[in-house]
Order: C-alpha cells, then sequence, then structure tokens
C-alpha cells in the first residue's frame, strides 16, 4: 500500500502563536515609540504685596505649552494675616515671617518632587511704591526680608520686586481677557486657539495706594510713557495704561481727611462724608503718615483731632471732587492731574476697590447711573444709627466710609477716567471670572510662562523603565513558548513518518 501523506501535527498552533508574537510586539513596542504620555503638569506661585495686605495665588498649566505662553489656571488662594508689607518698615523680619503660613500651604499643595522647580515671585505695588519714596533703605529691607523668608523653602524663588504701575495696571487687563477667552480659547476637540472676532475689554483697578486704567483704544496712543505693548498666545496688543498713584482707595480718603483740616486747622473736623452723629479721633501723626498728605509744618505731631460726621451729601460730593485737578495741559485728550489719555472705548472690567465699594451697596448688578447716584446720596444721608442697622455685620470701617468710598469711586470713574451715562453699562464690576480671582498675579504669571521652557512631548525613550522589561519578558516567553511548540511538533512528524514507512 502506497504510504499516505501525512499533514505535520501542531503546525496550526504554532502559526497561530507565531502570528500572536508577532503582534503583541506591534502593539507593544512600536506604537510605544510614537506614544505620548500625559501633559505633565507645572506649579506657579505668585504673592502680591498690596498696600493693605498681601495674598499668595498658586497657579499650575501644562507643560506643553500653546503659541509660547502657558494654559494657566489658579488652584488656591491664600491671604496673608496682618497688614501689608510696607507696614513693616520699621520691623523687616515681621514682613517676611507673615508670609510663612501661607508658604507653608502651598507646600502641602505643590507635589514635593516638582517643588523645587515651582518658579516663584513676589511683587509689590503701590503700598511699597510710596515707601520707596519715603525711605529707599527701609523699602529694600523689606524686600531683603521677605525674600529671606521664601529662599528659606524648597522652591524656584525668582525674586521681589516692585512693580511699576503701568505693569500692575497691564497685567490686571491680561487677567481679565484671558479669563473671558479673548485672549486664546479652547476649541472641540482640546485645541487652543486665537478667537478671530473676539474683542478685548478694558481694565479698571483701584486698590489701597493707586488706581489703574488700561484699555485698547480706537486710536494711537500719542503719549509713549501710556503706552504698553504685549504679544500674547502668537497675537500683538498695543495699550494705553496708567498708574494714578496716591488715588487708590485708602490714600484717597485719607487725603481727603488731611484736606478738610487743612482747611481750618483746628482739631475739630466736621467730616460730610462720614453719618451724622459719628464720632472718632485721630493724631496729626496718624493723619499725615503718608507721602500722600504732607502735614503742615504749623501743626504738632501730637496733636489729638476730633472729627464728627456731618453727612452732607453734596457737600461730600464738593470735597472729594476737589482731591483731583481736571484741567488738561496735555495737547490730546486728559483722565484728571493732566495726564494724557484717549477716549475710553469698547466694555471694562472693574474690579478691586472699585467692586468692593459698589458691592457693599448692593450696586454691581447692572443698576443704572440714576440708580447708583440716588442710592449713594441716600447712605451719605443717613445717621450713624441708621447705617449701623442696615450693615449689622459689617465693621465700623466700612460702615463709616460707605458714603465716602462709594462718593470717590464714581466720581472717579466719571469724572477722572470720563465715563458718561451712555458708557456706564459698559462697566462690569467684578470680584471673579470663571471661578477665578481677577487682579495682576495671573497677567503676570502667564506673561512669565514666556520665559518658562516648554516641555517637549515625551516618546518611547521616557517611557517607565516598568514598560519596557514587562514587554521585553512577554515578548521572550512567547519566543521560547513558539521554540518548543516547534520542536515538539517536528518530533512528532518525524515519529509518525517512521511508523509509516
Amino acid at each position: 500500500m502506497a504510504p499516505r501523506l501525512l499533514r505535520p501535527v501542531g503546525w496550526g498552533s504554532a502559526a497561530v502563536l507565531g502570528l500572536l508574537t508577532v503582534v503583541v510586539f506591534v502593539l507593544v513596542l512600536i506604537p510605544a515609540k510614537d506614544a505620548v504620555l500625559p501633559t505633565r503638569i507645572k506649579y506657579g506661585l505668585v504673592f502680591d504685596a498690596g498696600s493693605t495686605h498681601t495674598s499668595l495665588y498658586i497657579y499650575w498649566w501644562p507643560a506643553d505649552k500653546e503659541n509660547d505662553t502657558g494654559i494657566v489656571s489658579q488652584v488656591e488662594a491664600c491671604s496673608v494675616a496682618g497688614p501689608g508689607i510696607s507696614s513693616y518698615a520699621d520691623e523687616p523680619a515681621g514682613a517676611g515671617a507673615s508670609l510663612k503660613p501661607c508658604l507653608d500651604r502651598a507646600m502641602k499643595i505643590v507635589p514635593a518632587e516638582q517643588q523645587r522647580e515651582t518658579p516663584t515671585y513676589l511683587g509689590a505695588t503701590a503700598g511699597m511704591r510710596l515707601l520707596r519714596e519715603e525711605n529707599g533703605t527701609k523699602a529694600e529691607q523689606v524686600l531683603a526680608e521677605v525674600s529671606k523668608a521664601i529662599g528659606e523653602y524648597p522652591v524656584d524663588f525668582r525674586g521681589a520686586r516692585i512693580l511699576t504701575g503701568s505693569e500692575e495696571g497691564s497685567f490686571g487687563w491680561i487677567t481679565v481677557n484671558y479669563l473671558l477667552e479673548t485672549l486664546v480659547k479652547c476649541s472641540f476637540p482640546d485645541k487652543w486657539e486665537h478667537p478671530q472676532d473676539a474683542k478685548v475689554v478694558g481694565a479698571l483697578d483701584l486698590g489701597g495706594a493707586s488706581t489703574q486704567i488700561t484699555f485698547q483704544p480706537e486710536v494711537p496712543v500719542e503719549d509713549r510713557n501710556t503706552s504698553v505693548f504685549f504679544r500674547l498666545y502668537g497675537t500683538n496688543y498695543s495699550l494705553y495704561s496708567h498708574s494714578y498713584l496716591c488715588y487708590g482707595q485708602s490714600q484717597a480718603l485719607k487725603m481727603l481727611l488731611a484736606a478738610l483740616h487743612q482747611d481750618t486747622l483746628r482739631a475739630q473736623i466736621s467730616h460730610p462724608c462720614y453719618p451724622k452723629g459719628y464720632l472718632e479721633t485721630i493724631t496729626v501723626a496718624e493723619l499725615y503718615n503718608s507721602p500722600c498728605v504732607r502735614a503742615p509744618s504749623s501743626v504738632r505731631p501730637d496733636v489729638v483731632l476730633r472729627v464728627t460726621g456731618t453727612g452732607d451729601p453734596t457737600t461730600c460730593h464738593m470735597v472729594v471732587q476737589r482731591l483731583f485737578n481736571f484741567s488738561c495741559r496735555a495737547p490730546g485728550p486728559c483722565g484728571f492731574n493732566g495726564v494724557y489719555q484717549p477716549p475710553v472705548q469698547g466694555h471694562f472690567f472693574a474690579f478691586s476697590g472699585f467692586y468692593h465699594s459698589l458691592h457693599f451697596l448692593n450696586l454691581t448688578g447692572g443698576q443704572s447711573l440714576s440708580l447708583v447716584n440716588a442710592t449713594i446720596r441716600k447712605i451719605c444721608n443717613s445717621s450713624w444709627e441708621q447705617v449701623q442697622e442696615l450693615f449689622p455685620t459689617a465693621s465700623r470701617t466700612q460702615i463709616r466710609d460707605a458714603c465716602s468710598a462709594s462718593s470717590y469711586t464714581l466720581i472717579l470713574l466719571l469724572q477722572g477716567y470720563k465715563f458718561n451715562s451712555t458708557t456706564w453699562p459698559n462697566i462690569h464690576f467684578v470680584r471673579q471670572v470663571a471661578n477665578t480671582d481677577v487682579g495682576w498675579t495671573l497677567g503676570y504669571m502667564l506673561n512669565l510662562t514666556n520665559m518658562i521652557p516648554s516641555d517637549p512631548p515625551t516618546a518611547v525613550t521616557e517611557l517607565p523603565r516598568s514598560i519596557w522589561i514587562a514587554a521585553t519578558v512577554l515578548l521572550a516567553i512567547m519566543l521560547i513558548l513558539s521554540f518548543c511548540l516547534l520542536t515538539a511538533t517536528c518530533c512528532q512528524r518525524n515519529s509518525s513518518g517512521y511508523e509509516q514507512l
């Protein structure tokens, strides 16, 4: 009988196993060559050292940047206990010590392995600008102490510096427009792009010692000192920005009280912006403790002044107006005090003191200008007992300044920055946008990300070692199993062939 041809037993299994080995190699190793791991997160810390208080803002952003500018978000804000760092002029070490609780908080948020590469900045604003004018040595000592305190922590400390008024205003403008997505916007799917039809908005900031206005005018800026240029997310921006030192709310109200004192130089001061029946005492030294107010040479510092509120809205409006010089000496249009300012245009976001002074009277919800005026006049005509009943949970200082602060805010916006009944609806009073505090610090961090190197996508050479080990072991096991199966198949085939012969 002719020998029967036999099909080798097991070749089908061996083929399947070999094919499986190839598939595993293709799926595990080859794609890894082009695989990109999830984007690593970077962190940044910014201290806002204002004239009345200090806050620490903690930010993070993906390591791969968009058009050389990071997509930054706020993680948390920590309020530093005590006054602003400029108040520690006679005890500079206290300024550094005050920052440590918030730094401790930040160290619990930033992963330990990333702390030493976390850029950390401290920006001081108008309070320190005033201290530098008054005593440059003391200002440097305060900055040295806060730098020393931050330097004790495992962060990449980039220094403490005093911002110019123009920087403070410009970074606030960046913050507002970034949060409103007029600079960059995320479109589906996860693509960041510059919105072509978005119009940027202006920024109005009122601090304790200065106020800033920043916007993109329709006409070229004629005064080079008020012109600011930025490039963000691949787009150029030419802005008008100016800061008025001493015209922050705290310093302006101090100038107001000093002006009332200088009208008579008597120990008894009648204050038309304080509620009727309000009474306080203050020394001359306490009143004239700022470069924004100059004490008359004829008055002794230890003299006690008795301040009585009269609650007179008309007189209050008049004396607040006297803080400004509305004459224009510049060749073009002016804001106040002879400073050039092009006409305001477009929408504006007003924050910090602008928001707080009007929010206290519930006037930040888009009320008409006539209603705002009527409400302020009513509060200015109230007695001390009446305003205490209206605001039972507010502090004594807040109740006392309700009339003067709101009156000052309104005059600054209307007569100082030249808004009117037509443009008033274009002002939006806000504290936050997109759950993020509005101020200069986020814009500061956004601008500084241009100097932070962008990490390249993580490729196969940077895959974790454990992945490579697992893939290699799996491939070796599959190859060994394939060899054993092929050997067994060959032996079986030879044995079967001899039997048939």
